[in-house]
């Protein structure tokens, strides 16, 4: 809408009457739609029903289910010699003792960025090797114990431990228990069979003299907890996902150069 500057002596109580009429309201204004929030909205749920069938998931949940073992070596490394070298600060051992352990601290550090890199697909930079500042043993020894990549690969050992077996177990629950109900109409027959139970027992216990049992044995009974199971399998997906998001960034912080 163009404005125009009309001198006083011109406007006129008619001129004013037609200005009026002829000035409305402004047009309302669509709302904008923030297409990038419904674009991440819809692509957060074609990643929940994907992701049971996306080789990632596969990926990492490979990753959770073997990272119990190297945690525990790295764990028992770091605990162990930490503590038999601050004992032994006292005597020329304990320095060595240290150095030692955040060697092996690093290259445990090392062999977990690799399998964060082919199973989770982030690659972090190595950090510098360790460059003594002086010749001789006592100029290599000085080097190790002052290396901050060593010290960080050391406390990823120690903080990570109890993380890997929380994920370790969160994801064999979800996975174990989801394929478990999804596939329960398949084998609900070897309960009446061969157990001697009517279906699936819910519960079975006495109180006041009364018994109370449930058992699944009812074609609806077995289909809700399937579709249930099924359910799980995909909550699962994307559980083990943001369990091993955790484990990249603690990767990123503490293990890269």
């Amino acid at each position: 809408m163009t404005t125009t500057t009309i001198p006083a002596r011109y406007l006129t109580a008619d001129l004013l009457a037609d200005l009026a009429a002829d000035t409305g309201p402004e047009p309302a204004t669509a709302p904008a739609i923030d297409s990038a929030t419904d674009r991440a909205l819809s692509d957060g749920a074609t990643r929940f029903w994907r992701a049971p069938f996306a080789r990632e998931t596969y990926r990492e949940a490979g990753y959770v289910l073997t990272s119990p073992f190297l945690a525990a070596a790295g764990f028992t490394w770091t605990v162990v010699l930490f503590a038999l070298g601050t004992g032994t600060l006292v005597t020329a051992l304990g320095l060595p003792v240290l150095a030692l352990m955040l060697a092996g601290a690093r290259g445990l550090g090392a062999v977990e960025r690799g399998r964060v890199a082919r199973l989770l697909g982030a690659r972090q930079a190595a950090p510098a090797p360790v460059r003594p500042a002086r010749p001789g043993g006592w100029g290599r020894l000085a080097a190790q114990l002052t290396d901050q990549a060593g010290w960080r690969a050391a406390a990823y050992q120690v903080l990570m431990f109890p993380w890997h077996i929380l994920s370790f177990c969160l994801t064999v629950t979800f996975w174990a228990s989801g394929a478990a109900m999804a596939a329960l109409p398949a084998y609900n027959w070897v309960f009446p069979h061969y157990v001697g139970w009517p279906g699936y027992k819910i519960f079975d216990y006495t109180s006041g003299g009364v018994r109370h049992a449930y058992y699944l044995t009812h074609f609806w009974q077995l289909a809700g907890v399937s579709v249930a199971g099924v359910l799980m399998l995909f909550l699962a997906a994307r559980l083990t996902h943001a369990l091993t998001v955790v484990s990249r960034r603690a990767a990123a912080a503490l293990l890269a150069g």
